[in-house]
């Protein structure tokens, strides 16, 4: 179990360090890295990830998987506690190496609406039900091709980094919120990113649950 929320820890920070520091050194370098490349970014961390440490945690990476996984009964309830500490002290040690390196620049990569509280929030839940419908098809599923995972829940994350990051920042992880949230001490909405990956990721995992059952 030790082994298992360490690997959660280095596989948050890893995500949190790579995706947020993508958005501060885009800001640092006036823009080389670019909207698009943040989102790829953040897609390709996510695959490497679960590549690296799903033979070991499961990969979850992100509170709102683990809630997902729970529901459904994919992973034990007992657990799910040990495993977002892990994910959230992984976020905060990411965020807190950015800053040594980079100072407080850009937010640390922080989750702010740029629209309404409801646009983002709507958002979030429909990105992580996505998210987590494609998890649970790939991770859950025999039918489906194991060994693709890694590329199909990367590029389903890239790809909506892409589409509705600059609306609501396209977290789908709470953990990845509160690592910049905490670093920058802005706050701005910070409960939507929460409440959103956490509803979406419920629904996602359920109704996969429910389509795949004979």
């Amino acid at each position: 179990m030790l082994k298992r929320c360490v690997t959660e820890a280095i596989g948050t920070a890893c995500l949190v360090f790579a995706g947020t520091g993508a958005i501060v050194i885009n800001e640092i370098s006036g823009g080389a890295i670019s909207h698009v490349g943040i989102a790829l970014t953040f897609g390709m961390i996510v695959a490497t990830m679960i590549y690296a440490t799903g033979h070991i945690s499961g990969a979850h990476i992100n509170p709102a998987v683990t809630l997902g996984f729970a529901i459904t009964k994919n992973f034990p309830w007992k657990e799910v506690p040990s495993y977002w500490i892990s994910q959230i002290i992984g976020a905060v040690l990411a965020s807190g190496a950015l800053t040594l390196i980079f100072g407080t620049v850009g937010n640390m990569g922080a989750t702010v609406p740029s629209g309404s509280d409801i646009q983002s929030l709507t958002l979030e839940i429909i990105l992580t039900f996505i998210l987590m419908f494609v998890i649970m098809a790939m991770a859950t599923d025999i039918r489906s091709v194991g060994g693709a995972a890694a590329v199909a829940i990367g590029m389903t994350v890239a790809l909506e980094a892409m589409f509705a990051g600059p609306i609501s920042g396209a977290s789908m992880n709470p953990a990845r919120s509160f690592g910049p949230a905490l670093l920058s001490s802005d706050w701005s909405s910070h409960w939507l990113y929460w409440i959103g990956p956490m509803t979406g990721a419920a629904i996602g995992a359920t109704v996969y649950h429910w389509l795949k059952k004979e």
